[in-house]
């Protein structure tokens, strides 16, 4: 059922992208977005609904919202319903560039207002997972300095994030993802970005980026947001897991060992003794 689900999902994907002007945002997209979110934030959630609509996100997020280390998805569980509904209605002004989860975002797929609502309010009840992926673990001393220096005040000193803000939690993010969120938003790629961070990391050194976001990766949330042990959504219990159905490929076989060389036998010498 779900396999379909998501193969119907990625076709009108598809339809979406080709008729994407339709979509796209006329007025100033700033302005957009803080009229969607103003709006969303009136709504009364619907948890239920926010489950259906969640199918749509698991495409890529996975079931249980805790995207892959490998940075391709960042893990949105237990993220503030105020946060995802922000960065939703950014995303679909085109506020914030994200070519691979706009059109997911557009209204034809995700839906309305309402829809936003009810899918950030499940996924902030989503539990979260503590085996995202970190960074090398090296220089973990000047990230917790720099850290408490220029992020604790808007992420809470354990990440935890501020949705009156809104602020992003990032404890247990995927240290990749953070990495390139950072490039992002110091090159001014990422337009939504608030302009006290983008003077906050303005000075750091490739090395202070990848202490920090290496001590951010290992911060952990709070016990009452955390799965429990091989925890798996029970909301989608006959979900493929596999992105789109289709199993990861095995990896490459073993190459066998070098044979050992022949030995030469020395060569007759042309002179004799």
């Amino acid at each position: 059922m779900y396999r379909l689900a998501t193969v119907f999902i990625t076709l009108g994907l598809l339809s979406a992208v080709q008729s994407v002007g339709a979509d796209a945002p006329q007025d100033d997209p700033a302005e957009l977005a803080k009229r969607e979110y103003e709006q969303v934030m009136t709504l009364t959630p619907d948890i239920d609904n926010g489950r259906r609509v969640y199918l749509t996100c698991a495409v890529c997020h996975g079931p249980e919202g805790w995207g892959t280390p490998d940075s391709a998805y960042p893990q949105i569980a237990g993220q503030w319903r105020e946060v995802t509904i922000k960065q939703l209605a950014d995303i679909r002004a085109r506020h914030r560039d994200n070519p691979l989860m706009y059109p997911f975002s557009l209204t034809r797929i995700l839906g309305g207002p309402q829809n936003l609502a009810d899918v950030a309010a499940y996924v902030a009840a989503l539990p979260m997972t503590t085996g995202n992926g970190v960074g090398p673990g090296v220089d973990l001393e000047l990230g917790a300095r720099l850290y408490a220096e220029h992020c604790a005040d808007c992420h809470g000193e354990r990440g935890e994030g501020k949705p009156a803000k809104p602020t992003p939690a990032i404890a247990a993010q995927h240290f990749p993802y953070l990495m390139g969120q950072f490039d992002a938003i110091r090159s001014g790629r990422r337009k939504n970005a608030n302009p006290e961070m983008i003077e906050q990391i303005a000075g750091f050194s490739p090395r202070d980026q990848a202490a920090v976001l290496d001590y951010t990766s290992r911060l952990r949330p709070a016990p009452e947001k955390l799965a429990a042990e091989n925890w798996l959504n029970p909301d989608f219990p006959n979900y493929v897991r596999e992105t789109m159905g289709v199993p990861p490929l095995p990896p490459p076989p073993v190459a066998p060992p070098m044979p050992a060389p022949f030995p030469i036998a020395p060569m007759p010498s042309s002179v004799p003794e």
